[in-house]
């Protein structure tokens, strides 16, 4: 999510790093979008959840810049908030040394089966938030997904 990256000023880097992190878990993933920040990240994201995607990873628009607004495009279609990711997302950036990765408001939530998951838009903060949640959010496709998952090594779930 950039309205720079989008225009062609600069050459978007965190959409395909959050894409190779996620096909290195084992996510079949399709084409990297670019939109600008505002109501284009809302439609998008519908347009994601429409198609039944699994998982959606945002990069971007997160922050306190008048036009970051991806969170407030991703709220309104999440039928479930999973709080937990975005923390994580948070603590990993401070862990890693960036203070200002409190001030991130990304959020993450179930939109009908879709895990929606907003990351920061530096590439550097996104390859850390995934390392941090990536085998989380793994799981967490396999739930929504009906996949069976094991209970802390004692064979499926029943």
């Amino acid at each position: 999510m950039s309205t720079r990256a989008s225009a062609g000023v600069y050459a978007d880097q965190s959409g395909p790093a959050a894409a190779q992190a996620l096909r290195s878990l084992g996510f079949e993933v399709g084409d990297v979008v670019v939109v600008p920040d505002g109501p284009a990240v809302g439609s998008v994201l519908r347009q994601a959840v429409d198609e039944r995607y699994a998982l959606v990873v945002t990069t971007g628009g997160t922050g306190l810049a008048p036009d970051d607004v991806t969170p407030e495009q991703t709220a309104p279609l999440l039928d479930r908030p999973v709080p937990g990711l975005a923390e994580a997302v948070r603590a990993a950036g401070v862990a890693a040394g960036a203070t200002a990765a409190v001030l991130s408001r990304g959020v993450a939530g179930l939109a009908g089966r879709t895990l929606v998951v907003n990351l920061p838009g530096s590439t550097r903060a996104v390859l850390e938030s995934l390392a941090a949640v990536g085998t989380a959010l793994v799981h967490a496709t396999e739930q929504v997904t009906g996949g069976d998952h094991p209970r802390h090594g004692h064979g499926p779930a029943r």
